[in-house]
């Protein structure tokens, strides 16, 4: 096991920017069923529990409720059209890459921590050019939990070589904050992602409003002693 301190990060809405090609794979589904596609601003708080989780959102703002075999047929179908389509507008958010550059350069391990799919997400990362940076990438599958499961998080770190009593989560959301609190952790929310309630609202040790101000809370959080 390593001795290096540990950054696991949520990835949609924290590390890129996947909304659009997100919510251009639900509504490809939404329009195939004879429903109105949804606006991509007031859709994008939909996303971040799963790829069935956003599309029973997106139905049920169409006040329609799928049963569970034909639930099942259309998550399969959107994460089909999805795979095909993932990077076709999904960018990392600006000052992404300096900021992995420094905290590398401290010595931090890197880790994703998602409750996308693996395989997903890896192709994600492959498509752009960010997988080479993160010793582990584990997903909703990966261990067959999710967030804000603790074990997840505990297992993505243990992947990496880290260790508990020196990471940090990252993340837009409750479920972020949630994973954070049940393992331990202190945790850095970042207010430009994918959220029902506003990320301040549930309380994250430190907040974020460009991916350029994350070396300064991780520093912060260091020297704070926060679980170290």
């Amino acid at each position: 096991m390593s001795n290096s301190p540990l950054i696991a990060f949520d990835l949609d809405g924290t590390l890129v920017d996947t909304a659009p090609d997100l919510i251009g794979a639900l509504n490809h589904i939404l329009v195939r069923e004879k429903l109105s596609p949804l606006p991509l601003e007031s859709a994008r708080n939909l996303i971040g529990a799963g790829a069935r989780r956003l599309l029973e959102r997106g139905f049920e703002a169409e006040n329609r409720q799928p049963g569970p075999e034909d639930m099942a047929r259309l998550t399969d179908d959107f994460i089909a059209y999805y795979a095909d389509h993932i990077a076709d507008e999904s960018r990392p958010f600006e000052g992404l890459d300096a900021a992995l550059d420094q905290l590398a350069a401290r010595g931090f391990l890197l880790a994703v921590c998602t409750n996308k799919l693996e395989w997903l997400s890896r192709r994600l990362l492959d498509r752009l050019g960010l997988t080479p940076r993160f010793a582990a990438i584990c997903g909703a599958d990966t261990f067959g939990v999710s967030k804000p499961d603790p074990i997840i998080l505990r297992q993505t770190v243990a992947k990496a070589g880290g260790a508990m009593t020196s990471t940090i989560m990252v993340g837009d959301a409750g479920t972020d904050v949630g994973v954070a609190r049940r393992a331990g952790v202190p945790v850095i929310g970042v207010s430009f992602g994918y959220t029902e309630i506003p990320i301040a609202e549930l309380e994250p040790d430190r907040l974020i409003d460009r991916m350029n101000q994350l070396p300064d809370a991780v520093n912060s959080l260091i020297e704070a002693h926060v679980k170290y």
